[in-house]
């Protein structure tokens, strides 16, 4: 007898960046990179993990979150 396991679809979170990392800490401008963005404008969609909220929040004031799944 076969299994069928339905994998879970992940949750994702899309961001944007809103704000440069000039004259930032440099721990922010590594987060940023960190989370794929290095250039006003730029989005991506990631895995909605508690490392990656943590990391949004830290930096909350240079990203804004555009979709939530």
């Amino acid at each position: 007898m076969a299994k069928t396991t339905k994998k879970a679809e992940a949750k994702t979170v899309t961001v944007e960046q809103v704000g440069s990392p000039i004259r930032r800490p440099d721990v922010q401008q590594r987060t940023l990179i960190g989370l794929g963005l290095n250039k006003m404008h730029r989005r991506r969609t990631l895995e909605d993990t508690p490392a990656v909220r943590g990391m949004i929040r830290a930096v909350q004031h240079l990203v804004r979150v555009v979709d939530e799944k």
